[in-house]
């Protein structure tokens, strides 16, 4: 039996984990589909996590645009929506070198807001 659907909820609580990493991903920044399904508690489930994204787009605020594929590439061309999600990267100074974005620089890991200093009270 086949089906003609999105896949289903992989863990319970996937597509929720995933909407709120991507609202984390600073501006400037991007993850891969790969590492966002990692980080959401499903390693492997890179797809699914592209169909929760693809809801998103053109309908919300959160930064849909910031998620690419691991060779760092948009992969949104083939919906339509490719050109558009590289402009509002290259907006956000992200740059595309031969339809790539540089990864050793541009990729976020969550870990990194612990890293930071507190910012100064004033």
């Amino acid at each position: 039996m086949t089906s003609s659907g999105p896949p289903t909820d992989p863990t319970p609580g996937f597509h929720e984990r995933v909407l709120a990493l991507v609202a984390r991903i600073p501006e400037g920044r991007v993850m891969t589909y790969g590492q966002l399904a990692l980080l959401a508690g499903n390693p492997g489930a890179a797809r699914q996590a592209g169909f929760v994204l693809n809801s998103l787009v053109g309908g919300s605020d959160l930064p849909w645009q910031r998620v690419i594929n691991a060779q760092g590439r948009v992969s949104t061309h083939k919906v339509g929506f490719g050109d558009m999600q590289e402009r509002l990267l290259m907006a956000e100074g992200v740059e595309f070198r031969d339809g790539r974005c540089d990864l050793a620089t541009r990729q976020w890991w969550p870990d990194e807001d612990r890293a930071a200093p507190p910012a100064p009270l004033l």
